[in-house]
């Protein structure tokens, strides 16, 4: 007897849940649109927050940025949990193999004393930084308005975590493999004069209760500390005898450059809103410009002791990138 196999196909009976189907039309959803698109709390809350009655537990009003519809914003990586955990873990091995290269080498006992003194003095300290903001992220996360927006919030806390674990890891290699430079990176952070500027201005966006400005303040301090640190300074590592400088820094580089995607998507989203664009486009016009300002001063002590260190001129750099990120966000004139 001989028996013939055949392929059967099931047609499914529903190719979608029914809020997608009303939103996109009646065809097969994608993993990140089914576990992402309006799925935001909205009602049948029971009580309102006791240390804020005038809103509800999940509530637009927490930022004077909103949106007609929050779902006109998506993420354009589509993260959802899995591509997001198997990204950060390629990230993460990337970094570990760099790290063992740099290790096995020798080559960050053989920095230039100011390059290595850069690293301990204003880089490990940054640990502290990326402490602080995976706390404003996490706020981002808990008060901002729409899944799309709030869970790349999310991913953006744990990859916090993930840079202050990384900054740490080359703390701990550049001691040869013990803790007491992260001990002293602790202290620096506390009370060197060249990191205090942006210490304050951490601890003030992280008690800021507009989570969409605080998250703008974090995005402006980014833009010039990562700028400054990672690329500007990269160039002069690999022309100044610092590979290994320039071979860590390369990771950071990379995340800020994966980081920028979402946020700079956010922004689009919120000028361009039919119904709220123009006054959005205000409104972040004014952060940026106060952002940029603050972040300055922050970080001109930092850039002075880059500087000091090994003369790559990375207060000249903190200028321009300033003066690029501000142009890039000012909202535009009337005819």
């Amino acid at each position: 007897m001989q028996y013939e196999l055949r392929t059967q196909v099931v047609e499914p009976q529903r190719k979608t849940f029914d809020h997608l189907v009303k939103r996109y039309g009646d065809r097969p959803a994608s993993r990140y649109e089914e576990g992402s698109i309006d799925i935001q709390p909205k009602e049948n809350f029971h009580y309102r927050p006791l240390w804020d009655p005038s809103v509800e537990l999940y509530d637009e009003a927490f930022s004077v940025l909103r949106l007609t519809d929050p779902y006109s914003f998506t993420d354009p990586r589509q993260f959802y949990y899995a591509p997001y955990v198997t990204s950060r873990a390629a990230m993460s091995d990337a970094f570990g193999s760099t790290l063992t290269y740099l290790e096995s080498r020798g080559l960050l006992e053989r920095l230039p004393d100011g390059w290595k003194d850069l690293l301990a003095q204003l880089v490990i300290p940054l640990r502290h930084y990326e402490s602080g903001a995976q706390l404003v992220s996490t706020a981002a996360a808990r008060f901002g308005f729409g899944t799309t927006i709030t869970q790349c919030a999310a991913y953006a806390a744990f990859d916090r975590i993930g840079n202050a674990q990384l900054i740490s890891r080359l703390g701990i290699a550049l001691d040869g493999g013990t803790a007491g430079l992260l001990e002293d990176a602790k202290q620096s952070w506390m009370e060197d004069e060249a990191l205090q500027g942006l210490r304050r201005l951490v601890e003030e966006t992280i008690v800021e209760k507009d989570w969409a400005l605080s998250l703008i303040v974090l995005d402006i301090t980014d833009q010039l500390l990562y700028r400054v640190l990672f690329s500007h300074l990269d160039d002069a590592a690999l022309t100044g005898g610092a590979p290994a400088y320039s071979l860590a820094s390369q990771h950071l580089t990379d995340w800020f450059k994966d980081q920028r995607r979402w946020l700079d998507a956010l922004y689009r989203a919120w000028t361009s809103d039919p119904e709220l664009g123009a006054g959005n486009a205000d409104i972040i016009a004014s952060a940026v410009s106060g952002a940029v300002d603050r972040a300055v001063v922050a970080l001109r002590p930092l850039a002075a002791r880059a500087d000091a260190l090994v003369g790559a001129g990375a207060d000249a750099a903190l200028d321009a990138i300033a003066a690029e990120v501000r142009a890039a966000h000012s909202a535009p004139k009337e005819a």
